[in-house]
């Protein structure tokens, strides 16, 4: 059971919180991260998220070992689509179980803090006007030239 996943095919959102169910868990935090149509007063078509895959996955596993470490009795699975997402769409899929609630809370969202900060993950925005890849999560990086891989980094 692989619990730290890059998919092109909409997240079940029922197997992810699967991956985390535990005898002695308290709570399952559940965040799921949808394409809004709205973003900074320009409507979205639809977005494209693209990804370095096997370094995204350890990303992601890496996030899990942190919250591990912080929570030792904490169980995360994170799913996060790529290709073409339409308004409404899942693209993330992040579930935590711990003993206590207040620790699955938190750790869901430091989880999908640290996603938008170390994942290779991309996002290329369709406008009603244009488009751009989006050069982090965080969104403080553009990419004016086209996909990250292709531009010049250095």
């Amino acid at each position: 059971m692989q619990r730290y996943r890059i998919i092109e095919d909409p997240i079940d959102i029922g197997e992810v919180v699967t991956k985390v169910e535990d005898r002695n868990a308290g709570a399952i935090n559940t965040f799921i991260g949808t394409v809004r149509e709205m973003t900074k007063g320009k409507k979205t078509v639809f977005l494209k998220y693209d990804a370095y895959v096997p370094m995204a996955e350890k990303k992601l596993e890496q996030i899990g070992d942190e919250i591990v470490e912080q929570y030792p009795e904490a169980k995360v699975a994170i799913t996060h689509r790529i290709g073409r997402l339409d308004i409404q769409d899942i693209a993330v899929v992040i579930a935590v179980s711990t003993p206590h609630r207040a620790d699955s809370f938190a750790a869901s969202r430091y989880a999908i803090e640290r996603i938008k900060e170390i994942v290779p993950i991309w996002k290329k925005e369709h406008w009603e006007d244009g488009e751009e890849w989006i050069g982090d999560q965080l969104e403080k990086k553009s990419y004016s030239k086209g996909h990250p891989e292709e531009e010049d980094l250095t």
